[in-house]
């Protein structure tokens, strides 16, 4: 099963590590580092350049690296919406 996360991006079911809203995590300093870190090294993926709401952060694929980062996707959608999205289809 797939999340459809915005525009023509959708991520796989097993990969979710967690979603996230934005605005209310990056209160905290941790986060922003992680995200900040993130986008340094290009683990960051837009959906497109519309205000944020939410991150979603993926496991890498399993044919990477065993020592390989996650992914981030920032998506306009918010994230009560990606919740029923994924109540909706039993993911």
């Amino acid at each position: 099963m797939y999340l459809h996360v915005g525009q023509e991006v959708v991520v796989r079911r097993q990969d979710i590590i967690g979603v996230f809203d934005i605005e209310n995590t990056t209160v905290s300093k941790a986060t922003r580092d992680f995200l900040a870190k993130a986008e340094k090294n290009g683990r960051v993926q837009y959906v497109n350049y519309d205000l944020p709401k939410s991150f979603t952060v993926c496991a890498p694929p399993r044919r990477a690296e065993k020592r390989s980062a996650p992914t981030v996707v920032v998506s306009p959608i918010a994230t009560r919406t990606l919740q029923k999205r994924i109540k909706s289809s039993n993911i």
